[in-house]
């Protein structure tokens, strides 16, 4: 019996158009990211370590939350996939982090999928190779996902030790007016995350 012979995905197969089965069976060059906009294959870098720092403080800073609100985020992913629905072709942005304020957890693990749920909270951290990855194309992606309230938008382009953040909040089927907030300020959601304050500096 003949068996399909697995795809190693490279920089070179940025534009190619690629079922998700093949997608998810296929190996990847380590050094790029992934993933499946449009039916076709979208490669951008690794994140370097200014962004993987920014990630992880990020990332703590809402694990804290999660914790102490459990009723209100009931999960928090640090790879997450998000399926954008109602696109004639496979649309599955990844972003950096995601919080979700639904979760099945009477589900056995072995029956979980990406595509059985939807985040609240989605994070990306600009990067200064393709910044219009998160600045333009995932603005418009996350507006079509209903569930998806917030899109925040970490950007260290101008100093990583002095971030700034943009906030994207869901007003029906549009974003508001973004919310920026420079570094140092605090940010807080109080109808999405109650008690949450972020203040903008990854060493505090």
């Amino acid at each position: 019996m003949l068996t399909m012979k697995r795809l190693i995905l490279t920089q070179r197969d940025h534009g190619r158009p690629i079922d998700p089965e093949q997608f998810d069976l296929a190996k990847r060059d380590p050094n790029y990211h992934f993933e499946i906009i449009d039916g076709s294959i979208y490669v951008s870098p690794i994140a370097n370590l200014p962004h993987d720092r920014l990630k992880g403080w990020l990332h703590a800073k809402l694990w804290e939350y999660v914790r102490e609100h459990p009723e209100t985020i009931k999960y928090l992913s640090t790879g997450p996939r998000v399926f954008v629905p109602g696109r004639p072709k496979a649309t599955q942005p990844e972003p950096d982090l995601a919080a979700y304020d639904e979760f099945p957890r009477d589900t056995t693990l072995s029956r979980l999928r990406w595509q059985d749920i939807s985040p609240c909270v989605v994070v990306e951290i600009v990067s200064d190779e393709k910044p219009e990855k998160d600045l333009d194309r995932n603005v418009h992606l996350y507006l079509e996902v209903p569930s998806i309230k917030e899109y925040w938008i970490v950007d260290p382009r101008a100093d990583p030790d002095r971030p700034s953040l943009i906030v994207y909040r869901r007003r029906g089927k549009v974003w508001q007016k973004p919310i920026e907030v420079e570094f140092g300020a605090i940010y807080e959601s109080p109808r999405l995350l109650p008690g949450f304050r972020l203040k903008i500096n990854p060493d505090e």
